[in-house]
C-alpha cells in the first residue's frame, strides 16, 4: 500500500514539476508598479535619447496602467542624474536611460575613477541606432576610403570634431589604424557647436548620431561616408556601413537601455524588461523610432547584463590605449 501511495504521489509531483519553471516566468513577468514611475534621462530635453525615452514611457504608461514621467536631469556628461538613480529607492519606481558611454565614464578624468556601472541593475535595451561618419562636402572623397586616402596624402591635417567620450575613442582609434599621424581631433561640449562648424568648414569630419545628421545630409550640407556598425541604417539605405567600406574596428552601434538601482529583485527588473518588450511595439514608439532611424528592441535584463559586460571589456582597451585627457 504504502509503495502505490508513492507511485501515487510522484505520478502527481510530476505534472506540478513540469509546471514549476513556467510558474516562474508567469511571476517574474508580471510585476507592475504600484504608483507614478520616473525615468531619468541624465541629458537635456529634445535630443534622440530624451524623444525615445518620451516614446518608451508613453507606451509603459498603457502596459502597466500607471503614470509614468520623464525627468531631465542633465549635467556633467551624464553622472548628476545617473548618480541620481543609483541613490534611489530599488523597488522598480526609478528608473535611467543611458547609452554606451555610461562604459566610459570611469575613464574620464572629471569623474575621477568614478564607475556607475556595478551600482546599477541592467534592465532593457529598448532600442538601438546607428553613429554615422560625416564629411564637409569641401573635402575630397566619395567614400571613407578614399576621405582617408585625401587626408593622408594631405600637407593640410584633417580634423575629426566629437562630442563625446566614445567618439574621441573611435577618433584617436581610427587616426591610429589608419595611419592619419597627423589628425586633429577637436573635443566640443555639445552637437550644435559641432554641426555649426561642420557646416562652416572649421572641422572636416565628425562621428554624430544618424538624427542630428540626417536633415543636413538630405540638404547636401554634410555628406555621410557610412554609418557605424555591420548594417545599413533603415533611414539610409544608400550608404554603406563602416564594416562594408572596410573598416571592421568601427563595427560598433549605440544602444538605449533602461537601468533600475543596484539591489532591484530580479523579478522586478524581469517584469519591467517584460513590459518594455511590450512596449517598443506601441504606436508612439514605432513612430518615435521610425522617424529617428532607431531599431527597436526589448532585451531581457539577463541579455542587457551581457551587452554591457561585452561594452564594458571593449570601453577599457580602448581607454588603456588611448587615454582620455
Amino acid at each position: 500500500m504504502s509503495a502505490f501511495l508513492d507511485r501515487r504521489a510522484l505520478a502527481l509531483l510530476i505534472p506540478a514539476l513540469a509546471l514549476a519553471p513556467l510558474v516562474a516566468i508567469a511571476q517574474t513577468s508580471d510585476w507592475k508598479p504600484d504608483r507614478t514611475v520616473t525615468i531619468v534621462v541624465p541629458y537635456s530635453p529634445g535630443g534622440g535619447t530624451d524623444a525615445q525615452a518620451r516614446a518608451v514611457a508613453q507606451e509603459l504608461a498603457k502596459v502597466w496602467g500607471q503614470s509614468v514621467v520623464i525627468e531631465n536631469v542633465p549635467g556633467a556628461d551624464g553622472l548628476i542624474g545617473t548618480k541620481k538613480v543609483m541613490a534611489a529607492k530599488p523597488d522598480g519606481h526609478t528608473l535611467l536611460v543611458q547609452i554606451n558611454s555610461i562604459a566610459v565614464m570611469k575613464h574620464i578624468p572629471a569623474s575621477k575613477g568614478f564607475d556607475p556601472v556595478p551600482d546599477l541593475v541592467p534592465v532593457s535595451v529598448f532600442s538601438q541606432l546607428p553613429g554615422v561618419f560625416v564629411t564637409t562636402p569641401s573635402l575630397p572623397g566619395k567614400t571613407l576610403a578614399e576621405v582617408v586616402r585625401h587626408c593622408k596624402a594631405s600637407p593640410q591635417p584633417c580634423s575629426f570634431g566629437t562630442t563625446e567620450s566614445v567618439a574621441r575613442l573611435q577618433a584617436r582609434q581610427l587616426a591610429v589604424e589608419a595611419g592619419l599621424d597627423n589628425m586633429v581631433v577637436v573635443n566640443y561640449k555639445g552637437g550644435g557647436q559641432l554641426i555649426t562648424d561642420l557646416l562652416a568648414g572649421n572641422v572636416n569630419m565628425a562621428i554624430m548620431g544618424v538624427t542630428a545628421a540626417l536633415p543636413h545630409y538630405k540638404s547636401g550640407a554634410l555628406k555621410i561616408q557610412a554609418t557605424l556598425g555591420s548594417k545599413r541604417a533603415s533611414v539610409t539605405p544608400n550608404v554603406p556601413s563602416a564594416v562594408e567600406a572596410g573598416f571592421p574596428s568601427m563595427d560598433t552601434i549605440t544602444w538605449y537601455g533602461l537601468f533600475a538601482p543596484k539591489g532591484t529583485p530580479k523579478n522586478v527588473a524581469d517584469g519591467i524588461a517584460s513590459a518594455v518588450a511590450k512596449a517598443v511595439k506601441g504606436e508612439a514608439t514605432s513612430k518615435t523610432f521610425g522617424t529617428l532611424g532607431a531599431e527597436a528592441l526589448g532585451t531581457t535584463s539577463a541579455e542587457f547584463a551581457t551587452i554591457v559586460q561585452k561594452e564594458v571589456e571593449r570601453m577599457d582597451a580602448l581607454a588603456k590605449r588611448f587615454p582620455l585627457e
